[in-house]
C-alpha cells in the first residue's frame, strides 16, 4: 500500500521560505496518473488545498497561493516537495501531502501523510 511522510522543520521565521518534503513508498510519483497534493489545516480553519504535481513534473497551485508556492520533485528518491515563500504567521498550519487523480482542489484524494505542524514565528 502506499504510504507517504511529510518531514521538514516545524519552526520557520516570518518573511522566510517554509520547506517541506513529502517521501512515498509502495507507489511511484512518476506512475499514470497519478497527483501528489499539498494541503494544509490552520488552527481552527478547514483544510485548504495548496497545489500539486503530476505524474509527468506538471504542476499546479490554488490561486490565493501560486505567486508564493513551488512544488518539485525527486524521482530517484520518490519525493515530492513544497515551498512557501515569504510566510507569516498566519501559514501556521498542519501540513499534509496527499495522492489524488484529478490536479486542480481534488475531491478525494486516496492516501493521506499524517501531517506536520509548521509554526510561523520569530
Amino acid at each position: 500500500q502506499v504510504q507517504l511522510q511529510e518531514s521538514g522543520p516545524g519552526l520557520v521565521k516570518p518573511s522566510q521560505t517554509l520547506s517541506l518534503t513529502c517521501a512515498v513508498s509502495g507507489g511511484s510519483i512518476t506512475s499514470n496518473y497519478y497527483y501528489w497534493n499539498w494541503i494544509r489545516r490552520p488552527p481552527g480553519k478547514g483544510l485548504e488545498w495548496m497545489g500539486a504535481i503530476s505524474y509527468s513534473g506538471s504542476t499546479y497551485y490554488s490561486p490565493s497561493l501560486k505567486s508564493r508556492t513551488s512544488m518539485s520533485r525527486d524521482t530517484s528518491k520518490n519525493q515530492f516537495t513544497l515551498q512557501l515563500r515569504s510566510v507569516t504567521p498566519e501559514d501556521t498550519a498542519v501540513y499534509y501531502c496527499a495522492r489524488s487523480d484529478s490536479p486542480g482542489t481534488p475531491k478525494e484524494y486516496d492516501y493521506w501523510g499524517q501531517g506536520t505542524q509548521v509554526t510561523v514565528s520569530s
